[in-house]
């Protein structure tokens, strides 16, 4: 399509992902979030877990890979995120991240992953309001869905549990991260369910994730956010004052030299 050798273009979004990566990294911090949604999306790296040669059956990297994702519920600015297993340490650190980065006291919701529950309370300690929405879908284990379902399960209820402080029950909600994880699938061909564009290596698979976040935070408007003004959510957050273009989100490798 470009007329450049792939390998030049490989080079290119590992180097360019890699300073989206750290710019950031370096940037979300004192953020003034008042309301945080986070949830996990489910991929896979190299080969689905079953198809996983027996020599990597063990190595992260290969097989089943989550994207923990936290999102602004005001201004729609993902402040983080991590990709790792779906267990108690990877809940952790994803947990002490959006805490350093976070200005103010917050209301958080997540679901009903119980890796979420002494994550919370070690990061943030009795300076939070945290609740967890928990969807009912008729006697399925969700992780198990999440593998191997290509349309949702049928969702049957839901159930409210306040952890921690005192959390606006009409903000309990998980609506808006489970749309960003639905962006992350229609906006990245490698984290389409039925596909042969998934990742083949797990630090590509996290240089695409840091370029799309660069865009969705900086240089994509958000519908939502046309009052009074078209802005993206970093504009909302107050962590610039325009749209970016893709040169410039490009002018970031230059200005890291």
């Amino acid at each position: 399509m470009t007329g450049t050798a792939i390998n030049t273009v490989v080079k290119l979004l590992q180097e360019l992902g890699s300073v989206c990566l750290d710019y950031q990294d370096a940037t979300m911090r004192n953020l003034p979030c008042k309301r945080i949604q986070c949830d996990e999306i489910w991929s896979f790296v190299y080969a689905k877990t079953k198809n996983v040669p027996e020599q990597h059956k063990t190595e992260f990297g290969y097989g089943d890979v989550w994207t923990w994702t936290a999102i602004c519920a005001d201004s729609k600015l993902v402040p983080c995120w991590r990709v790792g297993n779906r267990d108690g340490r990877e809940a952790y650190y994803f947990m002490l991240d959006l805490a350093s980065r976070l200005a103010n006291r917050v209301q958080l919701t997540t679901d009903g992953h119980s890796a979420y529950l002494s994550a919370v309370e070690n990061a943030f300690g009795s300076n939070i309001d945290y609740a967890q929405l928990i969807k009912l879908y008729g006697g399925i284990e969700p992780e198990k869905e999440a593998r191997r379902r290509y349309s949702p399960a049928e969702c049957v209820g839901t159930e409210t549990k306040v952890r921690q402080g005192k959390p606006d029950e009409a903000h309990i909600s998980t609506s808006y991260v489970e749309r960003q994880n639905l962006s992350m699938r229609m906006g990245m061909r490698r984290f389409t369910r039925l596909t042969n564009a998934f990742s083949k290596k797990l630090e590509n698979h996290m240089h695409a994730l840091a370029l799309y976040f660069m865009h969705y935070n900086f240089a994509r408007p958000h519908k939502s956010l046309a009052n009074p003004y078209l802005r993206t959510p970093a504009m909302a957050a107050g962590l610039t004052d325009h749209i970016w273009t893709i040169e410039e989100i490009l002018g970031l490798l230059a200005r890291s030299k």
